[in-house]
């Protein structure tokens, strides 16, 4: 209803009674509680169903997973790793057990208990006391006299520690450094024991196994641990294990380390280890075929059913690691190992080897990529006492200024160019470009062709070639101007046999050599006889390996065959076997590399050759020379200070269908500058000593 007042309509309001209103919230308070209830009734009904479907129609899909969640394995300590063997067999590393004595630290003990813990164990174990370190013993002191340690720090320093001008650390150290002799001077042999003891308790990380004592554990140590681990909270007993070497040091470097039991993975390692589920504690290989082949040789830990908190039930055992077989033959190994060892330490003793001190070998079947042995030795003086060390790792990690030995390489490029052709001769006479001195080969030759540039090792020739290739007309004493790209003509082919890249070897690490940057005239000439890059033994021995099957680069490789794990001393049957793997062929016609082969057997069986004597004829071989101008930083600076020469040999025999190849590596092996003109031979010795053991164990007949 409407009513107008002063011109303007206004809504008249209904009036409701009280009554009314109560009746009217009564209406809604009625129809909400009714809507409540049918929530109620909903969600219960719902509820109802879902128990009804947990426990009648999903019963046994909730069984499953409540065994699930009580299923708790718990794994046991790292297994033993598999063999590993030579490649006739012959065991190399093996596994031996060790008992060992270890401390797990409950997380509820306390300090007293622990102490009360060491006097008690200490008393039925020999420790090795004199390990006891200064602060070892001080910090045994301050766990049992904290409270007097404490009145020893000053109202000044606590105050610091409050306005964090010192930390809690630097506390503890003030403590420990108050610590006098008259304060340890109350303990007697046993307190040692125990404060030694106490500290192997304590080392390292809080969670980690102590290994208290391994090895040398006695029957009776042992047995006391073991019958009352119960009652010593934390002392317990297993059975390790430890890497024994049948063969004592031989190949001990390249076969590799694996961690100890307090070591656990090394921080280095621990990202890569982490992501393939290791634990922080596991004993892991950490170098070289150990770590190379870790997924192979890692054993299988047992694993235990938790049955409460208290019981363990064995689930599955522990398993050795897959064994391997190498294609090592250990007994050309050791022979090649005491050869080095006698000719270098003969050779020191002749005239102008002052600056020498190591040489390597690698031998390898140029048809498959196996290495057969590999070594370097390295004689050093310490304090006046001669000392024999192993410098194997050297083989892939120590390069050279080689020489020579690459002309092969080198002379390919002319062929392949056309800048040469098979058969064509050459003047041999020195060169000279404007403000550098004489390049010239170590005589002159005169008139040679490219069979006997190879086998009198002639650098004029190769001197020619590369600057034909480098598009330059030389002039005696006139500027020489190459095209820079002459380099990677050359770099290119070297790499297609190997020389300047990684080989591929089944090893974790593996160096590439110097690469010369400067784009000289004269550095061309100096690359293409070997004076410019440096190269490594193994590229040298994939290089000459290459040269011997017909231009096929072949990885490297020291692992032959993996066998399945047994739980004897048999070897198992064979689950993988590694066939030769081309990485590439090199691109040249067969008759450029036929020929490059007849040079290099003219350089160890012509009349001309200066190869002779570095294998026996009888066995045909084929070969490369080099000697190259080599530096080294004698005091250290980080300056090169001294001129040296350094020689080499890459050979294969027989000539025709080889069955090896021999690298011998020599750096520094003479002082041109020394009092006579002698040069020592040690190359060509141990080449001709180590090839002459090949064949007395591979005999041709065979």
């Amino acid at each position: 209803m409407c009513q107008t007042i002063n011109g303007e309509v206004y809504m008249k309001r209904k009036r409701y009674s009280t009554k009314q209103v109560l009746e009217k919230q009564e209406k809604v308070i009625s129809r909400r509680f009714l809507f409540l209830a049918c929530l109620i009734v909903g969600l219960f009904l719902v509820l109802l169903f879902r128990l009804y479907d947990m426990i009648y129609l999903k019963r046994d899909v909730f069984k499953e997973k409540l065994a699930q969640i009580a299923d708790v394995v718990i794994e046991g300590s790292s297994a033993p790793r598999g063999r590993i063997y030579d490649r006739n067999y012959n065991l190399l590393v093996d596994n031996k057990a060790m008992k060992t004595i270890y401390y797990k630290k409950d997380k509820d003990i306390t300090i007293e208990e622990e102490l009360k813990l060491a006097y008690e164990v200490s008393k039925h174990l020999d420790l090795d006391v004199t390990k006891l370190t200064l602060r070892n013993f001080k910090e045994f002191w301050l766990a049992q006299n904290d409270e007097e340690a404490k009145k020893r720090i000053t109202e000044e320093e606590w105050e610091k520690l409050e306005q964090r001008k010192l930390d809690q650390s630097d506390i503890e150290n003030l403590k420990i450094d108050r610590i006098t002799e008259d304060d340890l001077s109350i303990y007697q042999e046993e307190d040692k024991k125990a404060a030694y003891l106490y500290y192997l308790m304590n080392r390292g990380y809080t969670y980690d196994d102590k290994v208290i004592k391994t090895g040398n554990v006695t029957e009776e140590e042992y047995a006391y641990i073991a019958e009352h681990n119960q009652t010593l909270k934390g002392f317990n007993t297993k059975l390790d294990w430890e890497r024994i070497y049948l063969y004592g040091d031989t190949f001990k470097t390249i076969l590799g380390t694996v961690s100890d039991s307090n070591q656990g993975i090394p921080k280095e390692l621990e990202k890569e280890y982490l992501k393939k589920g290791y634990s922080l504690n596991d004993r892991v290989g950490i170098s070289y075929l150990e770590q190379q082949y870790e997924d192979i040789l890692r054993g299988k830990k047992a694993t235990y059913q938790m049955v409460n908190r208290y019981e363990l039930t064995l689930k599955e055992e522990a398993q050795r690691g897959k064994d391997i077989v190498l294609t090592i033959d250990i007994n050309l190994q050791q022979a090649v190992e005491n050869i080095l060892k006698e000719e270098i330490a003969l050779a020191k003793t002749t005239p102008n080897t002052e600056f020498y001190n190591r040489s390597f070998v690698v031998v390898q079947d140029p048809n498959t990529g196996e290495i057969l042995a590999m070594s370097g030795k390295q004689l050093l003086n310490k304090n006046g006492t001669d000392e024999m060390r192993d410098y194997t790792p050297g083989v892939v990690t120590s390069p050279m200024t080689v020489g020579s030995v690459v002309k092969g390489a080198s002379i390919l490029v002319g062929y392949n160019t056309g800048v040469i052709q098979i058969g064509e001769y050459q003047v041999d006479e020195c060169i000279k470009i404007m403000s550098t001195p004489l390049k010239c080969s170590w005589k002159t030759l005169g008139r040679i062709n490219d069979i006997q540039a190879l086998a009198m090792s002639s650098n004029i020739y190769q001197f020619k070639i590369a600057m034909k290739v480098g598009g330059a007309t030389y002039g005696y004493n006139q500027p020489l101007k190459i095209d820079p790209k002459a380099f990677q003509i050359y770099r290119d082919t070297y790499q297609q046999f190997g020389l300047g890249v990684k080989t591929g070897i089944d090893l974790p690490v593996e160096s590439l050599g110097y690469k010369g940057t400067s784009t000289l005239p004269g550095h061309l000439l100096d690359f293409s006889m070997g004076q410019y890059d440096t190269y490594t033994p193994i590229q040298l021995s994939q290089y000459i390996s290459t040269i011997a099957n017909g231009g096929s680069r072949l990885r490297p490789h020291l692992l032959k065959e993996v066998h399945k794990a047994t739980s004897g001393s048999d070897l198992g049957p064979v689950i993988e076997e590694v066939k030769p793997e081309v990485l590439n062929t090199v691109e040249t016609e067969e008759k450029f590399l036929n020929r490059v082969k007849e040079g290099f057997h003219a350089v160890t069986m012509a009349s001309y050759g200066i190869g002779h004597n570095y294998i026996d004829n009888q066995y045909d071989p084929s070969g490369k020379t080099g000697t190259s101008e080599s530096f080294m930083d004698r005091d250290g600076d980080g300056v090169i200070d001294t001129e040296t020469v350094s020689t080499a040999f890459v050979g294969y025999a027989p000539s025709e269908k080889p069955k090896m190849s021999i690298v011998v590596m020599s750096p520094d092996v003479n002082n041109p500058n020394g009092r006579s003109s002698y040069s020592s031979m040690v190359t060509r010795t141990i080449s001709k000593r180590v090839s002459d053991k090949y064949f007395e164990l591979y005999p041709l007949s065979n």
